[in-house]
């Protein structure tokens, strides 16, 4: 596979600020693997709030962001709310999860029905379900950044 990128890089609209006052807006995000999506379904915290999956799956493959030693679930849960959906979208697009595009047929000109990526997945679904509760803080096990 020469020439396929595993981890793509990204500069967040506005930007993670640490407990420290430093903004952290590069980073790189790899490509998930089957077990990232599938082992965190048992997670206790998305069996009570589903939409926390995107947090454990961005804390899972966002491999860097700024000067920060590590990427987790704290950090996650304090992205602004832009930059949470910036990288939910990248998610999608880089795992090829993007909503299939309506098709037309170059012979008659009829719309043919759109096909999603091979065993489609709904682990990032684009339907805002990604969105904090408010809610979600409380059940939030809280930040693990030192």
């Amino acid at each position: 596979m020469t020439g396929f990128a595993v981890e793509h890089d990204f500069v967040l609209p506005k930007g993670y600020v640490d407990r420290a006052g430093t903004l952290h807006r590069e980073g790189k995000m790899r490509l998930a693997t089957a077990a990232d999506e599938i082992l965190l379904l048992e997670d206790p915290r998305v069996a009570r709030l589903p939409a926390y999956l995107i947090v454990l799956l961005l804390a899972r493959v966002v491999t860097r962001l700024g000067a920060l030693e590590e990427v987790n679930t704290g950090v996650v849960e304090r992205l602004f709310a832009e930059d949470l959906a910036y990288l939910q979208a990248m998610y999608n697009r880089i795992n090829a999860l993007d909503p299939p595009q309506e098709r037309i047929c170059p012979h008659c000109g009829g719309r043919l029905a759109a096909e999603g990526p091979p065993g489609g997945s709904s682990a990032t679904p684009s339907n805002g379900s990604a969105r904090r509760s408010p809610i979600s803080d409380a059940m939030s096990t809280g930040p693990t950044e030192s």
